[in-house]
């Protein structure tokens, strides 16, 4: 399977909305539509994970969610210390990034779906639990940084004869939103009902989560395109080692993943893929606000350029062919 394989129309779509941006198009989708189409997606896939999974091991789906929650925490642990390395990045910077590549990209793998479908590659429906588990953890990663980092600082003040004002950490209200954050309620919401509901009752449903998937896939991918030719102009801003990382980051995790995947979990090379796309993505939805207001301190232009601008392109467009190719290659050593 080549690069070719990848010329489908999602992609392809989603490179259309880079060249409307560059053109300086007016094209632009109503307000309020990206949302609608986002939890269509999550819904669909949602609904198609329950249904499989009405009949799935329960070993491997209790063995899956474990894995989904050391990777959770996990990968923003080692994004943490690359970024750190030779102090180039500050704490809060390193701990708000960190926290968007150890959770996950709903976008991207509904693009790595795309091309296992098309490609006609079976996978396992194990990775969508794994996508639900891996959205908090990370989130979680990244607020104990911050608060330790200010404990840190303030402590250091006060050694020095300072008057350091403490800021508070609220735990509650960031540790609901990062546990209430609608697309991990929609998707998981969506999984339950598919696994209960009766399959003549999903029968009358497919028309509409399966059938026209692929056309509102593309749609979306349109409006990301836009989104991400937009974070084109803050890339200077961003500095050498921060875009470095947003290439070096998924390439780690990816490649975690997909050993996971095959190795440990046992999953076939669709469903390591698809694992491996999930380690190697970054949040630029869920991830985001919640830093925003929980630490304040790190720059956001970082962590959306980064997560945005630099991570998912290069993941629907070098990344998912590469890992593809790669979790072939190991699968079959």
């Amino acid at each position: 399977m080549g690069l070719d394989s990848l010329l489908i129309p999602a992609v392809l779509f989603f490179a259309l909305g880079v060249f409307a941006k560059l053109i300086n198009s007016d094209l632009k989708f109503p307000e309020g539509m990206t949302k609608g189409i986002g939890i269509y997606l999550l819904l669909a896939i949602g609904l198609k994970g329950g249904i499989a999974l009405n009949g799935a091991d329960l070993g491997l789906a209790l063995s899956s969610i474990l894995w989904g929650v050391i990777l959770g925490f996990g990968l923003p642990l080692i994004g943490y210390f690359i970024l750190r390395f030779r102090n180039k990045i500050s704490k809060f910077d390193a701990a708000a990034i960190a926290a968007h590549y150890g959770s996950v990209s709903a976008a991207t793998f509904l693009t790595a779906v795309a091309f296992l479908e098309v490609s006609g590659v079976t996978y396992e429906t194990y990775p969508i639990i794994m996508m639900v588990i891996m959205e908090s953890p990370a989130i979680i990663f990244g607020l104990v940084i911050a608060a330790m980092v200010r404990k840190q600082m303030a402590a250091t003040e006060n050694a020095q004869g300072g008057q350091a004002e403490q800021v508070k950490t609220e735990w509650g209200p960031l540790l609901k939103e990062a546990f209430t954050n609608g697309s991990v309620v929609v998707l998981l919401g969506a999984m339950v009902i598919g696994a209960i509901a009766s399959p003549e009752a999903l029968d009358k449903v497919k028309p509409f989560t399966q059938e026209i998937f692929m056309g509102v896939l593309c749609l979306f991918l349109l409006d990301m395109g836009m989104e991400a030719a937009k974070k084109a102009d803050t890339l200077k801003q961003a500095g050498v080692t921060l875009v470095s990382f947003g290439i070096i980051m998924p390439l780690v995790g990816g490649t975690i993943g997909m050993m996971v995947g095959i190795s440990i979990l046992g999953f076939s090379v669709g469903g390591a893929f698809l694992l491996a796309i999930l380690s190697a993505s970054a949040s630029y939805i869920a991830v985001p606000p919640v830093m925003r207001y929980g630490v304040p301190e790190a720059n956001s232009s970082y962590y959306l350029t980064l997560s945005l601008g630099i991570t998912f392109p290069f993941n629907v467009v070098v990344g998912i062919p590469l890992f593809y190719q790669m979790t072939t290659m190991y699968a079959a050593l």
